[in-house]
């Protein structure tokens, strides 16, 4: 087997294709890269959109990039014919080895999205294959957008709403992931109301109707309310319970730092008051043992935090809104300013926090896909641009399904 045939072998060549030539070209920086020509059998036809064998009408010289081959960068040319199609028009022959518009060859794309499916940022990979960082973000964001344009997501009926930021304190994205399956369906730049008119936008063009969807779990945000109640008016809202248990928490602290202005001694203790019980140790809670005791106000809002815990297990919501109305009694008995701020809280978003019980939903798997993003965010030192960082999301969090050639490393 010569050289040419080896080529068309490893390049998946068939009739009329074929490996006119090889060369090693010096380039001006005195490095050699390799040249591969392919060319046609003369008097060959291909086929146009109607199935009809056309003959050649012309040829325009093509260039794309291929994998290296070895050290030595590699670059494919062809003369690309042109047809006159049975409907009269002329039109180019798309080419087996790389896809319209592309300066690259697919096992080129596919060996690109293999080492960012790898953990790998973009910018990095597109140093290590020799090209510009904005010519490798085009490739990753054509086969984003092609399998998200592919993704079937009608099952949907229980979605969650959080945000994300591209860099810190800026460039917010709201992200909407299907609860069930535990994937991201649509991200868009902002956190405003007019966010979850593009979700409902979104959703209909994947025969999605908005009373599809059953529940929608977000945070306390007036916006993304106000966007549910009037773009899903027929879903029930659930509060997300950790951002209630934040709030919780922020009430607690309060507390804890009022009494520490007066009391030395609780300095060092943030995490005895807010952590689990079963996660403090053994020093540990003998110090919130002894400090609850000695300080009756911290101690009666240590008492109201966890006792607020016990709501997340009804399973009967009248009795899970008896709870509640006994609580929110209990922290006005308290008179501790900081609860009662938190109370009133509850009795704002009062139906969206019993809703939860019956729903049992959370923005939990929110958070995980966050912590991914920003892995990713600290990977490739943040994004300048949304879209780069929306198709990167879609891509670690959308379990997106990709037509492109499987390259094995």
């Amino acid at each position: 087997m010569n050289s040419e045939r080896l080529f068309e072998f490893a390049l998946g060549l068939q009739p009329p294709w074929f490996v006119d030539r090889l060369e090693f070209v010096a380039t001006d920086s005195g490095k050699k890269q390799l040249e591969i020509h392919i060319s046609f059998e003369k008097g060959a036809r291909f086929t146009d959109e109607a199935g009809v064998a056309c003959p050649v009408h012309d040829t325009q010289e093509r260039t794309w990039q291929h994998l290296s081959f070895f050290e030595h960068p590699c670059f494919l040319h062809a003369r690309v014919p042109r047809i006159k199609t049975s409907a009269g028009k002329v039109q180019q022959v798309q080419v087996p080895w790389a896809r319209p518009g592309s300066g690259f060859t697919l096992l080129f794309e596919a060996f690109a999205m293999c080492l960012i499916e790898n953990e790998m940022p973009v910018n990095k990979a597109a140093g290590l294959l020799g090209v510009y960082p904005k010519r490798l973000w085009t490739v990753f964001n054509y086969w984003i957008q092609r399998a998200f344009e592919n993704d079937d997501q009608r099952g949907v009926e229980q979605i969650g709403i959080d945000e994300t930021s591209s860099k810190k304190g800026h460039d917010y994205v709201t992200i909407a992931a299907d609860l069930k399956t535990r994937r991201v369906l649509f991200a868009t730049g902002g956190k405003d109301e007019s966010t979850i008119g593009r979700l409902k936008e979104h959703l209909v063009s994947k025969d999605i109707t908005p009373e599809q969807i059953q529940h929608v779990s977000i945070d306390m945000s007036p916006a993304y309310i106000a966007g549910v109640e009037r773009h899903f008016p027929e879903a029930k809202i659930v509060f997300d319970p950790f951002h209630i248990v934040k709030l919780l928490n922020e009430a607690m602290d309060t507390v804890r730092k009022a009494e520490r202005h007066e009391h030395q001694r609780l300095k060092g203790h943030k995490y005895t008051f807010l952590k689990n019980p079963k996660n403090l140790s053994g020093k540990q809670r003998f110090a919130l043992a002894e400090l609850i005791e000695t300080y009756p106000q911290l101690g009666e809002a240590y008492r109201l935090k966890e006792l607020f815990s016990d709501f997340w297990e009804f399973d009967d919501k009248e009795h899970g809104m008896a709870f509640l109305a006994y609580w929110c009694d209990l922290v006005k008995d308290s008179g501790i300013q900081a609860f009662k701020k938190f109370a009133n809280t509850l009795r704002a978003h009062w139906t969206g926090i019993v809703n939860h019980i019956e729903a049992k939903i959370s923005n939990g798997i929110l958070e995980g896909i966050n912590n991914k993003i920003q892995l990713a965010k600290r990977r490739a030192r943040g994004y300048r641009n949304i879209e780069n960082l929306i198709n990167m999301i879609y891509f670690i969090a959308g379990k997106l399904k990709f037509d492109y050639p499987h390259y094995s490393t």
